[in-house]
């Protein structure tokens, strides 16, 4: 019955497909017709051609994406239409019926009945309910209550039933070893059948809700996330389509994560780091890159680090804010507006302008108050122009006939004169208002900076300034934010942000014991009630990216909450120390040689730094050919590379050599559990004695 159900399901998206191919065509036949008409009936008026041609690229541009976004689900969906099944009976009803959930959903075009529900449907959420027996979904009349009866869950493979197991609890431990035994690239994507309650109940969270994640290193942190954002397209896309900001830590995790959402059938969602989000509106270029600004973390350079405890500190923001204080009170000069050497506004009219206009950021008031003392002297200018028109009309009307002829072009001449001469006193009086023009936001924090060299950390405080000084607003809306690796975030970052974004709602995830740059005092991931309203906390403590015996050794790098590793057992992580580079280079080569044998496709000799990774990086390659990633730009897709530490996180891979050292202090624990947690199938921990 559930083969011929597969069979069945699998014929009408193959239908479907066909009918949105024909949709295409018809809709593509239409637009030329169209256009030949209109070309046609306005060939002699431009104006109405071109306003139809601007209608008409906007309603194509409409029909076109949602035909195209439903092909591509289609396709997405034919070589696996569904993944689970509940069989429930409504208590309103007491009818039995089998919910089936699928990536989208499907209905059959001469039926009612869905034969697929998306994923992301409300209904959908009692899949991933924690039992059987009495239970409730959100539908849009308010909430209705059920019997789940039983769950199923599929294995469906190019259009072929594989397996199927029945589930009375969370998602079927088959099917979740089964995924998580995955290769790395292979696991991201089909996340959607493995989601447990306690991500689902995360996911599902209303809309206007600021969401903050502490998960630990492979708790889903990035999916949930991601699924998130699938999951409020899909129920709020008139409100959220074009408008949701997604900022990760690097282009490297980036362009990692690139396929997920198109893989959820989500395009159009504007994914960014935040330094190229703040870049993008400061129109600044020269900044310390991640790579650097890394290094110096690592090795510690004292000046450095010390700068970094300063500018993400809660002192600075008090700092900024008096520098901005201070500002408002004394950084204009006020003066007496002169008009060809008369004063036409008094400073304390000014300065009573200045108090009116208070609510106003500074320099946007001093803008506002140039422009109200320009139409001033605009006045005065047309009120000496009348007087010499009166006094040029009073003079022809006052001479006689026989002067009329010899004085009327001197007259001419000295009205012309006098015009000019008022233009000049205009032109003068505005030079005087040169005291309310002012310095760039990013010039006056490099005053305050001592002009040093900007950092990612310089961006949030300038971003702050033009917030508070201009009144900085962003170009495009945003209405939903979601930062990953957010552990690594200072709070004026964050309320920078939230100042500049200012949405209901956000998700926020990170892991603080991945937290590699330092800080005083509190986490800024603990404080997050100073910034945001309206927060709900989560804590993941289970990891389902690693072996249990990966999870273990990377437990004892951490202080407080401990992994709670999934039973899915693997290799034990094998420890080793050599007595010299030769030896550790021949172990290296072997242990690369034996996990391509083993059919692993990323491999990752993972270093604390980029000096300890371009060493190793030169000497294995004399014995095997292996990429370094040593810049942010590099695209990573499989294959064997070294890569420092802060590359690496957030990303995993089938294999990891960890290269170690005695390292002791709390910044190399996070060092060393971060690299440790890259791992998905086997860890190998390699130094030099």
């Amino acid at each position: 019955m559930e083969k011929q159900r597969v069979e069945e399901t699998v014929e009408i998206i193959k239908r479907e497909i066909r009918n949105y191919i024909d949709k295409r065509t018809k809709l593509t036949n239409h637009l030329i017709d169209a256009r030949k008409k209109a070309v046609e009936e306005y060939r002699d008026d431009e104006d109405k051609l071109i306003e139809f041609f601007d209608h008409e690229k906007f309603v194509a541009e409409e029909s076109f994406k949602a035909i195209d976004r439903r092909f591509k689900e289609l396709n997405i969906l034919q070589p696996s239409p569904y993944f689970g099944k509940v069989h429930l009976k409504e208590k309103e009803f007491n009818e039995k019926e089998d919910i089936y959930i699928g990536r989208f959903g499907i209905t059959d075009e001469n039926a009612y009945e869905p034969i697929v529900v998306d994923w992301r449907a409300p209904i959908a959420s009692l899949f991933y309910a924690g039992k059987l027996g009495e239970a409730k979904y959100d539908a849009p009349m308010g909430e209705v209550g059920v019997d789940i009866l039983a769950k199923r869950q599929f294995i469906i493979k190019r259009e072929h039933l594989l397996g199927m197991f029945d589930s009375e609890l969370d998602v079927k431990d088959e099917i979740l070893q089964m995924v998580l035994s995955k290769k790395a690239g292979e696991k991201l994507k089909d996340i959607i059948m493995t989601i447990q309650q306690e991500q689902d109940n995360i996911i599902r969270q209303p809309r206007e809700k600021t969401l903050i994640v502490d998960g630990v290193a492979g708790s889903g942190k990035t999916t949930i996330a991601l699924h998130r954002v699938a999951y409020l397209l899909y129920n709020y896309r008139k409100i959220l389509q074009d408008k949701v900001l997604i900022l990760g830590p690097n282009n490297i995790f980036m362009e990692y994560i690139s396929t997920v959402l198109p893989s959820l059938g989500e395009i159009g969602v504007r994914q960014q780091t935040f330094k190229e989000f703040a870049l993008e509106i400061l129109e600044l270029r020269d900044v310390v890159d991640f790579r650097e600004y890394m290094e110096n973390v690592i090795n510690k350079n004292e000046d450095f680090v010390k700068d970094i405890l300063f500018k993400t500190s809660e002192e600075y923001i008090n700092e900024l804010d008096k520098f901005i204080d201070d500002l408002n009170k004394q950084y204009f000069k006020i003066e007496d507006l002169y008009f060809d050497k008369e004063i036409i506004v008094e400073k304390d009219t000014i300065q009573e302008l200045f108090k009116y206009y208070n609510s106003m950021p500074l320099f946007r008031r001093s803008a506002k108050i140039k422009r109200i003392l320009f139409s001033k002297i605009r006045d005065v200018r047309d009120d000496k122009i009348r007087e010499i028109e009166v006094w040029y009309k009073k003079a022809i009307a006052d001479l006689n006939n026989e002067d009329k002829d010899l004085q009327e072009g001197d007259l001419s001449y000295k009205r012309k004169l006098k015009i000019r001469e008022t233009i000049k006193n205009v032109i003068e009086s505005k030079k005087t208002l040169n005291w309310l023009d002012n310095e760039s936001c990013t010039e006056l924090y490099n005053e305050l900076n001592r002009n040093k060299k900007l950092t990612i950390d310089d961006l949030a405080p300038i971003l702050y300034l033009k917030i508070k000084l201009e009144g900085l607003k962003l170009s495009d809306e945003i209405k939903h934010v979601v930062i990953d690796e957010a552990q690594d975030y200072s709070l004026l970052q964050f309320r920078v942000i939230k100042e500049l974004t200012n949405c209901s709602g956000y998700t926020i995830v990170g892991d603080k014991n991945q937290r590699l740059i330092p800080f005083i005092g509190e986490a800024p991931m603990d404080n997050m009630n100073k910034v945001f309203d309206n927060i709900k906390e989560f804590k993941l403590n289970k990891s389902y990216r690693s072996t249990k015996e990966i999870m273990e050794y990377a437990n004892k790098y951490l202080i407080g909450d401990r992994i709670v590793p999934i039973v899915r057992n693997g290799k034990k992580v094998v420890e080793k120390e050599f007595n010299n580079e030769k030896e550790l280079v021949q172990e290296i080569d072997n242990t690369i040689h034996n996990l391509r044998k083993e059919g692993f496709d990323s491999i990752a000799i993972v270093c604390k730094n980029l000096k300890e990774s371009k060493i190793i990086n030169s000497l294995i390659n004399k014995a095997t050919n292996v990429k370094i990633l040593d810049r942010e730009d590099i695209m990573y897709n499989k294959g064997e590379i070294v890569i420092p530490s802060y590359f690496a996180k957030g990303l995993e891979f089938d294999a990891v050599i960890m290269i170690s050292d005695d390292y002791t202090q709390e910044l190399e624990d996070k060092m060393m559990y971060v690299m440790a947690t890259r791992a998905l199938h086997e860890l190998y921990v390699y130094k030099i004695k």
